[in-house]
């Protein structure tokens, strides 16, 4: 825990902080020409399909009002779906159906909405209720995850899904989001969801914190975190490392869940990644940035160079 530390302590353990990341990693790194290849997460979709990598599927886009009542045309034929704003951030906006039946549309939490509420959301949506700057936005409908049996008892109605750091290609720090009751359902852990250190060469858990404390079980499931172990880890390091190819930007976050059926899938990338991730991890993420940043860059080494080069040099 980083609990009543000095800032020289911190630095000391590598602790990145917010300025920091924002000058020298961020602003240094990252052409803002490039932020809309991440912000926007249909065109995150459509260069990661151009790019060979694997992505929930796209079962229609909202653009205009006019169109709204369109959309029920599409979800007949899916008994689940997920609609969320292109352009949302935090997690906002964001509409998981589980199953549709003649009671309507049930969300995670087992309460069922209404047609009507699909519409008013698919509205606020076009509005820019839920996007960046609040400006005028997309509907964006996705085929529902249907997560992986590994995860079992590890989360509270939402998907996990794991949050790896990339740097000049190279995956360098990951960790494992669970939903929790105090999170809603959301993976969000300054909401109070779970985050579980994942180590890189293996993708083990390493420790897990709740509200920045460590935890050893699930508060809601009571599942201990002792034992997970992220199934298809070497493909999911290599999906994180090609969004580096693929976004142009070369500090970023890639949030990835694994289906059960598809593998590990990109749900979308962050150019602005949090720091949480070195609290769950139990340190910092400097020694490994600064690691990455001595390194001869001249020319590009492949993917699975890069993969492999992390695992040996970051494992934990």
């Amino acid at each position: 825990m980083f609990d009543f530390v000095s800032p020289f302590k911190l630095r000391e353990r590598g602790i990145m902080g917010m300025n920091q990341r924002n000058f020298s990693y961020i602003g240094r790194y990252n052409d803002r020409a490039l932020y809309p290849n991440v912000d926007d997460k249909l065109k995150t979709k459509k260069l990661a399909i151009e790019s060979g990598i694997s992505v929930p599927d796209l079962l229609g886009v909202v653009h205009f009002q006019y169109e709204v009542n369109r959309v029920f045309d599409i979800l007949k034929d899916h008994d689940g779906f997920c609609i969320k704003p292109a352009k949302g951030s935090g997690g906002k906006g964001i509409l998981v159906i589980l199953k549709t039946d003649e009671n309507g549309y049930m969300k995670a939490s087992g309460e069922y909405v209404p047609r009507e509420e699909v519409v008013r959301h698919i509205t606020n949506i076009l509005a820019g209720l839920f996007s960046l700057g609040g400006a005028a936005d997309v509907a964006v409908i996705e085929a529902l995850i249907q997560f992986d049996p590994t995860f079992k008892g590890l989360s509270h109605e939402g998907v996990p899904d794991i949050r790896i750091i990339i740097f000049q290609g190279y995956p360098m720090m990951a960790m494992l989001r669970l939903a929790t009751h105090a999170s809603d359902g959301k993976a969000n852990l300054h909401q109070g969801a779970v985050g579980v250190g994942i180590d890189i060469a293996t993708g083990k858990a390493k420790r897990a914190v709740q509200f920045d404390r460590p935890i050893t079980h699930h508060p809601d499931t009571d599942k201990s975190f002792a034992d997970v172990a992220i199934g298809n880890w070497d493909r999911m390091l290599t999906l994180a490392a090609g969004c580096y190819e693929m976004s142009g930007l070369k500090y970023l976050g890639a949030d990835i869940v694994l289906d059960k059926e598809k593998g590990p899938l990109v749900l979308e990338l962050n150019a602005r990644p949090g720091l949480a991730i070195q609290i769950a991890n139990g340190m910092g993420m400097l020694p490994r940035l600064k690691h990455i940043e001595s390194m001869d860059h001249r020319r590009t080494a492949s993917i699975e160079d890069r993969v492999n080069y992390a695992k040996t040099h970051f494992n934990d």
